[in-house]
């Protein structure tokens, strides 16, 4: 599709965009994801490894 001559008319235009908007933001989907589970892995082992070991304060 990079590779491709620009739609000539209008209609044309319409049904490629009509075309990328079909499949969707995949890709956004799945770098989100895993920078959620990065955050949740990261907050996770810091509740593990500093706040359990330090017990409670009194």
């Amino acid at each position: 599709m990079f590779n491709s001559d620009p739609p000539t008319s209008p209609a044309a235009a319409d049904q490629a965009i009509e075309e990328v908007v079909a499949a969707g933001p995949s890709g956004a989907i799945v770098v989100a994801g895993i920078a959620t589970a990065c955050v949740v892995a990261m907050w996770l082992a810091f509740y593990l490894f500093v706040f359990l070991p330090r017990g409670s304060l009194q």
